[in-house]
């Protein structure tokens, strides 16, 4: 049985810095359920209420960085709400319609999509969408360093007691 729960954490914590990077997976909410899951197998008793203080707030951390570091992106290179939302839909769909290298086409496309419909000129429009792939590539960056840091937080946290 021991075994069984180790994997599910092992198995969790990849989907969840797999998630770090393709949007469609949980991400950090499936590293975050790996401790769930690590107490229910072998107990709570390691885990105090710092633990929880401390994971939980990277969790939202994470959770507020993602859609603020990639908003960022898109402004800083004078991108509008458009943008933004094309932005977001490019990033789940990209992967989908062009494998390969749409996780990384998809923010800029739908970004520079969502330009053009507000009326700016192609120039204005790659420039948002360029953007995008920046505040895209910075999240990504943010949620593998803030993920990586809640797994040896918690590993040193059982080692520790």
């Amino acid at each position: 049985m021991d075994i069984l729960g180790w994997v599910l954490v092992v198995v969790l914590f990849v989907v969840g810095m797999a998630g770090a990077i393709f949007p469609i997976l949980p991400g950090v909410l499936a590293v975050y359920a790996a401790f769930f899951v690590y107490g229910l197998f072998f107990g709570f008793t390691e885990f105090g209420v710092w633990f929880w203080l401390l994971q939980t707030s990277v969790v939202i951390a994470i959770l507020v960085a993602d859609y603020v570091v990639s908003a960022w992106g898109v402004k800083k290179f004078g991108g509008t709400r458009a943008s933004v939302i094309g932005s977001t839909i490019g990033i789940i769909v990209g992967p989908f319609v062009i494998p390969g290298i749409g996780l990384l086409a998809g923010p800029f496309i739908g970004a520079w999509i969502g330009e053009l419909l507000t009326g700016a000129d192609m120039k204005q429009a790659t420039k948002a969408g360029l953007g995008a792939l920046v505040g895209f590539l910075s999240s990504t960056i943010v949620k593998l360093i803030l993920q990586t840091l809640m797994i040896v937080l918690f590993i040193i946290w059982i080692i520790s007691n």
